[in-house]
């Protein structure tokens, strides 16, 4: 999963979110291990730096589990130590492969947990209090599996009644929870997480080795399975059972190795239109422009202002900063939030609401938007007006459109006079790219361009531009072999190129990638065939009846019209608008009904899932042409690239 689109997407806990995928972890057992479960901790190794040069992957990090719960026997051979947020769903699914993994490797194994609440997870804090302070009573772990299995739940009350279903001390449960000392563990340990580089939950050490987010069951048995050996080796040649850990760890290292500072690496730039009503920050003409796609709701828009400051003040009247407005569907008060900041934008003050929006993220709702208003002495009756008539959302809805267009597929994303650069980005990611820009302006205004012309010339030449040849593979291709079995397929059976499909009607970014899959069946009519199969994500409420409602379409031969549909409408994919839909494509609907109401397909759709994540079809959208792995929203030349090789292999 490294493509330039997903790699923002994944900053930080998303590993995602923001720019082109949505993870999805594999699923385990919720089963439990036997042996000791062992409350106090464990000494503290001592380490001096030292990893194997060979493979970076296997990276010795030293870990310290000192101050953490552990659930083991001290002389398990492996260790692995997980930093998570009880509201992270990744990290909710992962407990069960962790689970999964105690059963099937039992007192050879010891799980050491450490906490590491985001902070764009409300309940994720004092839902590790709430741990923590079980913990003082003897009952971790029970609280612990509690949360995992109630995280839409974490509410005070729940927590409360939680720890009442435990048994414990009520009194002394809440004393413990508002204690200095139970806050200051969560801080050594998210402390820890960052010095390890492990700033996004679930990240997981196994023997000091990394594994970042929730993966299949079978990367980590693979990684345990090294380690077991490795350590049965050092028992054999004389180290006792109980110090193999301390042992290992005398090798790790303290923090991720240093990686040399790079210009961003080139890419194709693409022509970016600026509306004459888009708000502006800076002159009205400059040397570089920076169009910026971005979200009142996304954590990482809002981390990313401050680096967009400095860049203002560094750079002064040579850069102008132009927003354009990307409201996430999965951020229910983004859309509203930017009609807003549009509706004062009408009245001139458009960057002093942005400023507001940003500096409270989490009031984000309609009375909070006429506070700001009034705060900014704007004509209360015409803001009202605005919002009340939905003035704006077709000016957003634009917005987002024209983002998805260019590739701005998660927030934020930028165009440096053209030029991409995804995500929260640190500010000498941007400097680099800016000053090379400055350089070319300072050429072009030197040949006679007039600077009110600059940007029209810089596009220009941008569109002027030929591609740039893709970068030769950095690793072998995979392919695998990709069983379509009885899924939905459009295109000739004997079509030269196969794309399988797992996907999510609630997801945005499977969402934005349909116009996508929509070209590449007109541009390679009858060389390329279409196969859907279903992974609907455990966070998405409505993802997995979406997806039971497409399969009784197909079973009326109507998968395809109601697939448009669903994607078409997807903030309205509730039974109700279900049934609208199959009405409108004329489907039978006492047969329609009563696939939805026996669950008829539920079974294919959890068999499509299961088969994702056996094959790496870990997040949605992924792709497999012709079993070559494409991940996330990636633009229409991410996959010509491909199956233009393809259909060369061919012959085609």
């Amino acid at each position: 999963m490294k493509p330039s689109v997903i790699v923002a997407l994944l900053v930080g806990a998303l590993i995602g979110f923001g720019v082109g995928r949505i993870m999805v972890p594999s699923s385990g057992s919720g089963s439990t291990t036997t042996g000791a479960v062992v409350n106090a901790p464990t000494g503290t190794p001592t380490a001096v730096p030292n990893r194997p040069a060979a493979n970076a992957d296997n990276t010795i990090f030293k870990v310290p589990i000192d101050g953490a719960y552990v659930q083991g026997r001290p002389d398990a051979l492996v260790t692995m130590v997980e930093f998570s947020d009880y509201q992270c769903p990744f990290c909710g699914r992962a407990n069960g492969t962790v689970n999964q993994l105690k059963q099937m490797y039992g007192d050879k194994l010891r799980l050491v947990m450490r906490h590491n609440p985001l902070s764009f997870h409300p309940n994720a804090r004092p839902a590790a209090l709430a741990a923590l302070a079980a913990g003082e009573q003897g009952k971790f772990w029970e609280m612990h599996e509690k949360l995992f299995a109630n995280q839409r739940e974490l509410t005070e009350e729940n927590l409360e009644k939680f720890a009442k279903e435990l048994g414990l001390d009520i009194a002394k449960w809440k004393q413990d929870r508002e204690s200095s000392r139970l806050a200051a563990v969560i801080q050594k340990d998210q402390a820890v997480a960052q010095q390890l580089g492990a700033t996004g939950t679930p990240a997981f050490f196994i023997n000091g080795r990394k594994i970042s987010g929730a993966q299949p069951l079978d990367n980590f048995k693979a990684v345990i399975d090294e380690e077991l050996k490795k350590a049965e080796a050092m028992v054999v040649a004389g180290t006792p059972a109980d110090q193999v850990y301390a042992k290992i760890m005398e090798r790790g290292v303290t923090s991720p190795p240093a990686q040399p500072r790079q210009a961003p690496p080139p890419a194709q730039a693409r022509k970016i239109d600026i509306p004459a009503d888009a708000p502006v920050r800076g002159p009205k003409h400059a040397k570089v422009t920076i169009v910026e796609w971005s979200d009142f709701q996304c954590p990482f828009c809002g981390r990313v202002e401050p680096t967009l400051a400095q860049i203002l003040k560094t750079y002064g009247n040579d850069v102008r900063l132009v927003w354009r407005n990307q409201p996430l569907p999965f951020h229910q008060n983004a859309k509203p939030a930017a009609e807003a900041a549009m509706a004062a934008h009408e009245q001139g003050k458009f960057w002093e609401f942005h400023d507001k929006l940003f500096a409270n993220q989490r009031s984000l709702d309609r009375a909070t938007f006429e506070r700001y208003a009034q705060e900014l002495g704007l004509d209360m009756n015409k803001f009202k007006a605005a919002l009340d008539s939905g003035k704006f959302s077709a000016k957003v809805e634009a917005d987002a459109a024209a983002g998805a267009a260019v590739g701005a597929n998660g927030t934020p994303t930028f165009f440096i006079n053209g030029r991409q650069v995804i995500g929260a980005q640190p500010f000498e990611s941007f400097k680099a790219v800016i000053d090379e820009e400055i350089q070319k302006a300072n050429n072009l205004l030197a040949s006679g361009t007039k600077l009110e012309d600059l940007y029209e010339k810089q596009m220009a030449l941008v569109a002027a531009a030929p591609a740039p040849a893709p970068a030769a593979p950095q690793a072998p291709v995979v392919v695998k072999d990709i069983d379509i079995g009885n899924a939905p397929v459009k295109g000739p059976k004997n079509a030269p190129v196969t794309i399988v499909e797992w996907s999510d009607f609630q997801c945005p970014f499977c969402g934005r990638v349909a116009p996508t899959v929509k070209q590449i069946e007109e541009q390679y009519k009858g060389k390329v065939r279409i196969a859907f199969k279903h992974q609907p994500l455990p966070f998405h409420q409505n993802a997995k009846i979406a997806a039971m409602a497409a399969m009784a379409a197909n079973e009326q031969g109507k998968f395809w019209e109601m697939h448009d549909l669903l994607f078409k409408n997807q903030q309205h994919l509730d039974r109700a608008s279900l049934d609208k839909y199959a009405e409108q494509i004329g489907l039978d609907m006492a047969k329609f009904r009563a696939a939805m109401d026996s669950n008829k397909f539920e079974a294919q759709i959890n068999a499509d899932s299961a088969e994702g994540m056996k094959v790496g079809a870990n997040g949605t959208p992924t792709f497999y042409i012709n079993g070559r792995q494409v991940v996330g929203a990636q633009p229409f030349e991410a996959f010509k690239a491909v199956i233009d090789e393809e259909l060369k292999k061919a012959g085609k």
